[in-house]
C-alpha cells in the first residue's frame, strides 16, 4: 500500500493545486479597491497576529509526537489510497473553491480579511448568501476536506484549525452585523442558516 506522503504529482493533486492557486489569486485580486473600515473596528495587527498563529497551531498539531501514531494510522487508512476517494475529493475542493469565489463577488468591496464594519457597509443576501449567512466559510471547509481526500492527513489539521477559527471569526462578524444591521440581521438569521443549508 502507498504511503500518502509519497503521492505522485498526478491529475489529480494538479487539479488541487490548480483550485487553490486560483482562489488565492482571486483573493489578491479582488482585494484591491474595497471600502475603507471604520476606526476601531477590526485591526490589521490583529489579523497578522491570528494568521501567524493559525501557521503556529497547524505546525504544532502536526508535529506533536502524541499525534504521530494518529497521522501514521491516518496515512494508511484503505480510503485514502483509493482513487475513486482522491477524485471525490478533487471534485470536493474545485466545488468549495468556486463556493467561495461566487461569494466573494456577490459581497464585493464589503469584503474584508478580518471581522470589520466597513464605510458604507451593505448587507449582501443575493447569489450564495441566500443559502447560508457565510457561504465563503462554507466553501472553504469543503475544500479544505477534499484536500485532505487528496493529499492526507495534514489537510485534516488544517481542516480542524480552520472550522476553531471560522466559529470565532463567525461571532465576531455576526455581533457586527446585528450592530449595523438591527432590524434586518436578525431577521435574515431566521430564514438563513450559517454554514450548513437547513442543518446550521
Amino acid at each position: 500500500m502507498k504511503d500518502l506522503t509519497s503521492h505522485p504529482f498526478d491529475i489529480v493533486t494538479l487539479v488541487v493545486a490548480i483550485c487553490w492557486f486560483s482562489f488565492i489569486a482571486y483573493w489578491v485580486i479582488s482585494a484591491v479597491g474595497v471600502k475603507r473600515h471604520m476606526a476601531g473596528r477590526g485591526s490589521w495587527r490583529g489579523w497578522v497576529l491570528g494568521r501567524l498563529a493559525f501557521v503556529g497551531i497547524i505546525i504544532a498539531l502536526y508535529k506533536l509526537r502524541v499525534l504521530s501514531v494518529l497521522r501514521d494510522f491516518a496515512t494508511r487508512l484503505w480510503f485514502f489510497d483509493s482513487e475513486a476517494v482522491r477524485i471525490t475529493g478533487a471534485i470536493l475542493t474545485a466545488m468549495g473553491i468556486a463556493l467561495a469565489i461566487w461569494a466573494r463577488v456577490h459581497l464585493g468591496r464589503n469584503w474584508s480579511p478580518r471581522p470589520a464594519m466597513k464605510v458604507g457597509h451593505e448587507l449582501i443576501t443575493s447569489g450564495p448568501y441566500r443559502f447560508v449567512r457565510h457561504p465563503i466559510y462554507t466553501g472553504l471547509l469543503t475544500a479544505l476536506l477534499g484536500s485532505g481526500l487528496v493529499n492526507g492527513p495534514l489537510w485534516t489539521v488544517v481542516l480542524f484549525v480552520a472550522v476553531v477559527n471560522f466559529f470565532w471569526r463567525i461571532r465576531v462578524e455576526e455581533a457586527y452585523m446585528m450592530e449595523l444591521f438591527p432590524d434586518q440581521y436578525p431577521a435574515y438569521c431566521a430564514r438563513t442558516k450559517a454554514l450548513i443549508p437547513i442543518v446550521w
